[in-house]
């Protein structure tokens, strides 16, 4: 047999020992993880239940998941052995303060903006100015050339659309 036939049986045997070293390499992290196992650790189940640990034995594990819930599992249902910020942050919700000089973050979106007392008052006296006039708010004087044709056209169609002698 020559190389070139031989070479596609090498690459499948070498990729296969790669892929058995590398399950057997978790396997191995995932025994010792569950092997350091303590009295009040807490834990996550492989089926996601957050329990914390009373009891180890070799092959089984008893978890408290609650007052008077104490419950027997096989040591390799054990998905992960948690920090206890974690398991604390997880089950009951608490957060560890990593950064103590951090920013908080409001709940409300009024903080948010920052105003000075001065403006909120300005804002309260005179309303906004959008740029739009009203043709009644401007004076008789400041009306200009065109606006004398535009209402009279307006005019003009309100007469066409009331229903009398043209529409008939």
């Amino acid at each position: 047999m020559s190389l070139v036939t031989l070479l596609p049986f090498i690459v499948l045997i070498g990729a296969m020992f790669l892929m058995t070293r590398s399950a057997k390499k978790k396997q191995q992290q995932a025994a010792n993880m569950r092997n350091e196992m303590q009295p009040g650790s807490g834990v996550r189940t492989i089926g996601g239940m957050y329990a914390t640990v009373k009891e180890v034995n070799d092959d089984t594990v008893l978890l408290d998941a609650g007052p008077g819930v104490d419950l027997l599992f096989a040591k390799n249902s054990i998905g992960a052995v948690l920090t206890d910020d974690e398991y604390n942050r997880i089950v009951h919700g608490i957060e560890h303060d990593l950064k103590s000089d951090a920013d908080v973050v409001p709940d409300d979106a009024s903080s948010l903006t920052e105003s000075d007392a001065a403006t909120d008052a300005a804002s309260d006296d005179q309303p906004v100015d959008l740029g739009k006039k009203d043709a009644d708010d401007e004076p008789a004087g400041e009306r200009t050339a065109d606006a004398a044709p535009a209402e009279a056209k307006a005019d003009e169609q309100a007469k066409k659309s009331d229903g009398g002698s043209e529409a008939k």
